[in-house]
């Protein structure tokens, strides 16, 4: 047996594992024990490991402080604003693509071992639960981190559990592939809806077990949780291909319901974060870790939650929720898209930094949640009201709105319809940054982001009058498509890449990507 070869970018680079194997080349018949075979084999400390990569990954600086989450304009930068302004660096794609591959390799591990005759028996010990309720469970999360590759960068070297297509060749260790092929999108999303189908199906069957126990931070073991998780990804993802392929979509949507798919917060699927160091949150480690102030909400998204947009013009109870008061006991957002001259005169103290619950170390970083369940099935049901109501109350009752002002607020809402429903699809999604720039490109919605040319601030500045225009230093003046492939890729997988970009467009930041023209 050897030990599996994380690759960082294309099977280059190997990591250890959290996993101990014990190797010699003899049996010591002292202790009577067959070093030649593994001794202890813990699945239940690489689903840990897993998670904390996906989610570190996904809710990263890189992947959504820094472009995400601007992108979404509900967060914007006090100092140092050239990302919000579309400049991304480079390295930042390094990161996220080292970051999520190494996530998978780790989730591969996992379905090996409970696939190998050799081990599969051992890694049943202890409860962690049965081989296919494991390799369910690691499918899912697979998928969710293949979904975050796919929609920052496009077409992508995938690895499937049960599609032998050619196009799939990552993760290729026993033919050591060290140039695999970029995956189309339509592949990718077609293969994500059929893996998950799968897994929620053996998770269904066994429904009443449990997997990996309190190791599982997601849902601690819960397999019919895991099961709807399964479910209700496929209605996001199934919703991606509503235009591209509507049979697929129907078949998919339909399908999931019927098998179960999230009906409350309880539902939500949630990694809990620790007050303990090094395992507090992302944003936690990116401002008061590392003992910074680089991020507050943006005017457009603080104008928005108190009423003063057009399109929704009355208060949110949840900007007390999403932001914190400024020094002078005001709710102020910082304009989105300043310039670093510009952003000098709106220090961190005189703008709305995010709130507490959001700030603390041990958020729950969401993967996903009931109320964009309800949103979809809006969508589904032609923007149908119950399931839009159904969608406001739950994200309002998941950020601690007291029952009276879930009340009120919901009074106040406008009938739904495209627009509307995406609207609050679009406040629900707050701090689900990949996501929310994901149905941004989706849908188009909210119609009123910020592009070149906009006036992002006027007023007064030092005892003077001003007016700052939104100015980006790249792409075509929208919001940014996608982010640029790493540069090494172009070194260690020229001609994948090569190819890639051939039927996907140029790379960089503008070039739509398939799922979302």
């Amino acid at each position: 047996m050897k030990l599996f070869n994380i690759s960082l970018v294309s099977h280059l680079t190997v990591l250890s594992l959290p996993l101990l194997f014990l190797f010699t080349s003899c049996i010591d018949e002292n202790l009577n024990i067959d070093p030649n075979r593994p001794s202890s084999v813990q699945t239940t400390s690489l689903i840990v490991t897993a998670q904390k990569q996906l989610v570190d990954n996904v809710k990263s600086e890189p992947a959504s402080l820094r472009s995400s989450a601007l992108f979404t304009q509900q967060i914007s930068q006090v100092t140092y604003t050239s990302q919000s302004r579309y400049d991304i660096p480079f390295s930042y794609s390094e990161t996220i693509w080292n970051g999520l591959y190494k996530a998978v390799n780790n989730l591969q591990e996992i379905i090996i071992l409970n696939s190998n005759p050799e081990t599969k028996d051992l890694v049943t010990a202890d409860g962690a639960g049965r081989n296919s309720t494991q390799i369910a469970i690691s499918k899912i999360l697979k998928s969710y981190a293949f979904y975050a590759l796919t929609d920052i960068f496009g077409n992508v070297p995938y690895h499937s559990y049960g599609n032998n297509d050619p196009e799939f060749e990552a993760l290729q260790q026993e033919t050591n592939n060290l140039t695999p092929a970029y995956a189309s999108q339509e592949k990718i999303y077609a293969d994500i809806l059929n893996e998950l189908k799968q897994a929620g199906d053996t998770l269904i069957k066994y429904q009443a077990e449990t997997t990996f126990g309190a190791s599982d931070i997601i849902y601690g073991g819960n397999n019919l949780k895991w099961a709807k998780f399964a479910n209700s990804l496929r209605l996001r993802f199934a919703t991606r291909l509503k235009v591209k392929n509507p049979e697929l979509y129907s078949s998919h949507f339909t399908d999931a319901l019927t098998k179960g798919v999230f009906t409350s917060n309880a539902d939500n699927a949630i990694f809990k974060y620790s007050t303990a160091s090094p395992n507090e949150a992302p944003y936690y480690r990116a401002t008061v870790t590392a003992n910074r102030r680089d991020f507050a909400i943006s005017k457009p998204f603080i104008d928005l939650l108190k009423g003063e947009n057009p399109q929704i013009p009355f208060a949110d109870p949840r900007l007390s929720k999403f932001a914190a008061l400024n020094s002078k006991g005001e709710y102020v957002g910082l304009p989105y898209g300043l310039t670093e001259s510009e952003a000098g005169s709106f220090p961190a103290t005189e703008v709305s930094l995010p709130g507490a619950i959001y700030s603390a170390p041990d958020f729950g970083e969401v993967l996903m949640e009931y109320s964009e369940v309800a949103f979809l099935q809006s969508e589904h049901n032609g923007w149908s009201q119950t399931d839009y109501i159904n969608g406001v109350r739950a994200s309002l009752e998941k950020w601690g709105v007291t029952d009276s002002e879930v009340e009120n607020y919901i009074a106040s809402l406008p009938v739904a319809n495209q627009r509307n429903v995406l609207n609050q699809k679009y406040i629900a999604l707050f701090t689900q940054f990949l996501e929310g720039w994901s149905e941004y490109r989706r849908t188009g919605f909210p119609d009123f982001l910020i592009k070149r040319g906009d006036i992002i601030y006027s007023g007064q500045v030092n005892g003077g009058q001003v007016t700052y225009t939104f100015n980006p230093l790249f792409g075509d003046g929208g919001v940014p498509s996608r982010l640029y492939y790493p540069v090494k890729e172009q070194s260690v997988n020229l001609t994948s890449y090569q190819d890639a970009i051939a039927k996907q467009g140029n790379d960089v930041i503008e070039t739509k990507l398939w799922v979302f023209k």
